[in-house]
């Protein structure tokens, strides 16, 4: 252990450090030694290559026995240190917190929301709030504050987007990343106040589609499409018998088929809830006849054995073919594969099948979803002032 030395000031002594010099001589390190509370305290103070001498120690000596005398001031090094210590720390916390509370839109979406999302969300809906935001909300307000952006800002941007030509959910698409992107920021301490986006008034649009197959057109498309891929066929004949989305019929295995009974388990639905469908004849007739692969093989594999990504553009080449959208611009009256599915619904309403057996069947969250196909109820005015009349009498 080092020895300690004495200098010419009392209760000021020091060692010298075995290696490393300060000038010519040893580095050597202060401590001072006091009385306090009738008992003995010593304290470090510091290095020679740090500015300290035996004269500087001395006269922090005096400093704190003054302040222990007088009662004014840290009477100790540690307290001194302590007080020191906060203060950096709460100038640090202030500079943190002034940096969040400053932070760019442009920096907090490409430094915390965007990789936050990539991981939480799915990578398709990851992807499009991206290419949102680099398209409208990075160019208008990218480079203000999160605490500047104003109701008049989101306006402006609504006003933006009209002129050229963007449809009214689109907007709402925008609006809604951004309101995200204040939630994400709030909670994580970079916002507080009101969100600009609950203040602004969304456009008014119907987006839902509504077109649906006739029982001709429903077999001209599964024809040509049989004709073009047998797997291709069967998927879609599976979404137009039993009504799944095309998210359902990729994330089919062949553990949640079960052809003894009928029926298919859907689970991880769109909804986070697990629903079962009985499969029709032609459905069961179909996966009866395919070679079942393990429990948790895809029914409907892509080239690789793997998860189909997306719809073949082989449906939309047979929905062309078809002449189903020709001359249709308006994106609720085109044939997509999700069409299949409001074809499954539509039917069902029509020969008399109640809206909630079609919500459960849909696997919808609420019944609202399903009241789109209302207006397809068979004499459903009629029955209603019937039951009228007879309530009356």
């Amino acid at each position: 252990m080092a020895k300690w030395n004495s200098t010419k000031y009392p209760g000021v002594r020091y060692r010298e450090h075995k290696t490393r010099k300060h000038g010519i001589r040893p580095d050597q390190y202060y401590a001072i030694r006091y009385q306090k509370d009738g008992r003995r305290k010593e304290e470090g103070v510091g290095w020679a290559s740090e500015g300290w001498t035996p004269s500087k120690v001395a006269l922090k000596l005096a400093e704190l026995k003054a302040a222990a005398t007088t009662g004014e001031g840290e009477s100790r090094l540690s307290d001194a240190r302590a007080r020191v210590e906060a203060e950096r720390q709460a100038e640090h916390a202030r500079r943190e917190q002034e940096n969040r509370d400053n932070v760019l839109l442009t920096t907090y979406f490409d430094e915390i929301y965007y990789p936050a999302i990539l991981q939480e969300k799915k990578p398709k809906t990851a992807e499009t709030e991206g290419q949102l935001y680099r398209v409208w909300l990075q160019p208008t307000m990218g480079n203000k504050p999160l605490k500047d952006i104003t109701v008049a800002d989101l306006e402006q941007l609504k006003k933006t987007m009209s002129a050229a030509g963007r449809a009214p959910r689109t907007i709402e698409y925008v609006l809604t990343t951004l309101g995200q992107i204040f939630r994400h920021a709030e909670r994580l301490g970079y916002y507080k106040g009101d969100i600009p986006t609950t203040k602004v008034k969304r456009p008014k649009y119907d987006n839902r589609r509504v077109r649906f197959l006739s029982h001709d057109e429903a077999h001209d498309l599964l024809e040509i499409l049989q004709a073009k891929s047998q797997q291709m066929y069967e998927m879609a004949l599976l979404s137009l018998h039993c009504g799944l989305r095309a998210g359902e019929v990729f994330s089919l295995t062949w553990k949640d088929v079960d052809t003894e009974h009928g029926l298919i388990t859907l689970l991880d639905t769109k909804s986070g809830k697990t629903r079962t469908v009985a499969m029709t004849a032609g459905v069961l007739a179909v996966l009866t006849a395919k070679d079942r692969g393990g429990k948790g093989d895809p029914v409907f594999p892509s080239r690789d054995g793997e998860k189909i990504p997306k719809v073949s553009k082989t449906f939309s080449r047979a929905v062309e073919k078809a002449g189903f959208n020709d001359g249709i611009d308006d994106r609720r009256q085109r044939v997509t594969f999700h069409t299949l599915r409001h074809t499954f619904a539509s039917w069902l309403v029509m020969n008399g099948i109640s809206l909630y057996d079609v919500k459960e069947l849909l696997g919808h969250a609420t019944l609202t979803m399903t009241e789109r196909y209302a207006h397809l109820a068979p004499d459903r005015n009629k029955k209603a002032a019937e039951a009228m009349e007879k309530a009356f009498k």
